[in-house]
């Protein structure tokens, strides 16, 4: 299951991914500091060359180059253009790459059929609406087309491939190794299309542009919140967008580029090296229940003592349950069989208030129920019970100035936070 909550401002990006094959003329520009070479190398005529700069620059609002009597020259909005547009050229030419490997042929980089197909936004698009629908009439839906003409898309870039990139079967159209991997590729271009109309809009003095954000339930209630609202303040044209999803979903959303960042608890062993993780603080679980509860009466409990109650638990594969069941057969006790499992804050509180079952949760999740004597923490310390909270996103990834700026309220918050935290035990 995937949530989204969005905070917006004013202003929108247009959809650059039909501007693909114009920055890929541009690129040749910047290149050449030239329009009448840039033509020669594509093998086009100078005035297509300028009506390509010139609907690059409408749909981007600003001009990217300097005209003079030698040629043309990138402008600075033209240098931040160039920065993204040769990240994109990159993972295009890793599809490129990748999709020619297998079959051992020869890559062409420049002018060959499959970096024309590559630098294609519409097609890119359609492989990415089909691999995540599985339909061809739910992609060509999206892409407001027909399903014939989607149909005799996927087969033009079939043929240019050189392999089948679905396989047709009664679950729909399953997308092969080779499909999944140029998905990621696209995916990742269009990310960089995102973060290049937020800096765009920033170097002319209005920080904007959309943020997307991957939250566990220890951000939810308080530090995101919050941080979101603090940004929203100060930059009304930053679009926030946040994805409630497992974890692992969230970090094929990462790698992609749907995902900006995560807030939230790494996994051990998991293959971090394209990851750059960032400690935010250490979280502490406790057992939480209602005011009144039974065991609320004792002045310290036991493993042994609460063994026996009624447990809502996090799901069976996250970190905090095998910390949990850690803590109980290090003391040779079988751990609790749940209830109910449940990572869902607003059903673990309401379950929490109405009936006398208990639950494992992190106390800044209900600070606000225990600060108002809803719910307490039950008198028990379970060891080893700390995880540590971090920011995570991709290794090497180029952020937007609107993506920095939440990120930046995050790290903010967090510190607030804490000296809140602090002053209440002093």
């Amino acid at each position: 299951m995937q949530t989204r909550t969005i905070a917006a401002g004013g202003h929108v990006a247009a959809d650059l991914s039909f501007q693909l094959k114009n920055l890929q003329v541009f690129l040749q520009v910047a290149a050449n500091d030239s329009i009448a070479q840039a033509a020669k190398l594509l093998f086009k005529a100078p005035s297509a060359v300028t009506r390509s700069i010139a609907e690059l620059e409408q749909a981007l609002g600003v001009k990217l180059f300097e005209r003079n009597s030698r040629g043309v020259l990138l402008n600075a909005y033209g240098q931040l253009v160039l920065v993204r547009a040769l990240r994109i050229d990159e993972e295009l030419a890793q599809a490129a790459v990748e999709l020619s490997r297998p079959r051992g042929r020869p890559v062409q980089h420049s002018n060959g059929a499959l970096m024309h197909l590559l630098y294609n936004g519409r097609k890119l698009k359609l492989l990415i609406h089909l691999a995540d629908s599985r339909k061809i009439s739910t992609a060509a839906a999206h892409l407001g087309i027909t399903q014939s003409g989607a149909s005799m898309a996927l087969a033009r870039i079939e043929s240019v491939v050189g392999e089948p990139l679905f396989h047709r079967g009664v679950q729909g159209m399953m997308a092969t190794d080779a499909a999944h991997k140029l998905v990621v590729r696209a995916k990742r271009v269009f990310a960089e299309l995102r973060h290049m109309v937020s800096e765009l809009a920033s170097a002319s003095g209005s920080l904007a542009g959309s943020v997307v954000v991957g939250i566990l339930p220890v951000g939810r209630t308080y530090i995101f919140p919050m941080a979101v609202a603090s940004v929203a303040m100060q930059f009304p044209q930053i679009r926030t967008t946040t994805v409630d999803s497992p974890f692992e979903r969230l970090m094929s959303d990462l790698r992609t580029g749907d995902v900006d960042a995560i807030v939230g608890v790494p996994r051990e062993g998991e293959q971090n090296q394209d990851l750059a993780i960032e400690p935010l603080f250490t979280d502490r679980l406790a057992v939480i229940a209602r005011a009144g509860h039974p065991l609320a009466a004792a002045d310290a409990l036991t493993l042994a003592d609460i063994l026996g109650a009624a447990w809502i638990l996090p799901w069976t594969a996250s970190p905090s349950r095998a910390l949990f069941d850690h803590c109980f057969r290090e003391a040779s006790l079988r751990p609790p069989v749940p209830i109910v499992e449940s990572a869902d804050l607003a059903i673990v509180r309401q379950l929490l208030c109405v009936s006398d079952m208990i639950g494992l949760a992190s106390a800044r999740q209900f600070r606000l129920e225990l600060r108002a004597g809803l719910l307490v923490e039950l008198p028990i310390v379970l060891p080893g019970m700390t995880r540590e909270i971090s920011l995570i996103t991709r290794e090497g990834v180029r952020l937007s100035p609107a993506v920095l700026a939440v990120l930046n309220a995050i790290r903010q918050q967090v510190a607030e936070d804490m000296d809140d935290s602090d002053a209440e035990t002093s």
